[in-house]
C-alpha cells in the first residue's frame, strides 16, 4: 500500500467484548458483606450470592423457581444444573428466609407465584433491569463477578463436573478452566459418578 502497488484496504474489526474478572479480594469482601449485612434487601443478597458463589448470569437467576430450592434430611440444594448443587450455611438459612418472605406476593394478581424472584406483574419474574440495579447499587458488576466466580471454581472442580453442577455447557467450562490454568485439564468430559469423584458438587462447599 505504501508504494502504490495495491489499493488502500479498510480492515473492519470489533473490539473484544471480554471483560476482566472481578478482583478476588473485591469478590470475597462482597460475599462476606452479602452474608452478614442484614440491612441489605434479601432479593439483592440472594442474587448477588448466586452471581459471586455460583457464577450464575442474571438472566438465569430470574428464571429460577421456588421448586428449584429443596431440603432433604437437613441438606438444602438448588437446581442450577443436574444434579442439584448443595447450599451450605449460612447461605441456606438466608435463602429459606427469602423464600418465606418474597416481595410482591401480597398483591391480588400475584398469589402463589412460582418465581424465586417474582415481579410486579402477575405471572412474571422480576424485570432484569431491576435486578441489575440492585447489584450495581451494591458495587457488584454481574458479568465480571460471574467470570471471577467461575474461574475460581474451575481451579477446584473438573470442568465437566462444574458444568453439570452450574448448568453450563462443558465446552465453556473447559475453555474457562484452561484460561485459568486449572489442574483438572486432563479430566475427560462425559457421564461421571459424582459420589466417586473428589471435589464433585456433592462435596463442594463454596463458602469455605
Amino acid at each position: 500500500m505504501k508504494i502504490g502497488t495495491m489499493p488502500v484496504l479498510t480492515v473492519h474489526y470489533r473490539k473484544s467484548s471480554a471483560q476482566t474478572p472481578m478482583g478476588q479480594h473485591h469478590r470475597i469482601n462482597a460475599i462476606q458483606r452479602l452474608l452478614t449485612e442484614e440491612s441489605i434487601p434479601l432479593p439483592a443478597r440472594i442474587a448477588g450470592l448466586l452471581v459471586l458463589l455460583y457464577a450464575q448470569p442474571v438472566t438465569r437467576i430470574l428464571r429460577l423457581r421456588t421448586s428449584d430450592i429443596t431440603t432433604d434430611g437437613g441438606t438444602t440444594t438448588i437446581r442450577l444444573g443436574d444434579p442439584p448443587t448443595p447450599v451450605p450455611e449460612p447461605l441456606a438459612r438466608i435463602l429459606h428466609d427469602y423464600v418465606a418472605n418474597r416481595p410482591h406476593m401480597d398483591s391480588a394478581t400475584n398469589p402463589g407465584s412460582c418465581w424465586l424472584f417474582p415481579g410486579h406483574r402477575a405471572g412474571e419474574p422480576l424485570h432484569q433491569s431491576t435486578l441489575l440495579s440492585f447489584l450495581h447499587k451494591l458495587g457488584i458488576p454481574p458479568q465480571r463477578g460471574r467470570i471471577s466466580a467461575i474461574r475460581h471454581l474451575a481451579l477446584q472442580i473438573p470442568a465437566p463436573v462444574l458444568a453439570q453442577a452450574l448448568g453450563y455447557h462443558h465446552t465453556s467450562t473447559t475453555r474457562i478452566a484452561a484460561e485459568a490454568g486449572s489442574p483438572w485439564s486432563g479430566y475427560a468430559a462425559g457421564a461421571h459418578d459424582p459420589s466417586a469423584t473428589a471435589g464433585t458438587p456433592h462435596e463442594y462447599r463454596p463458602l469455605e
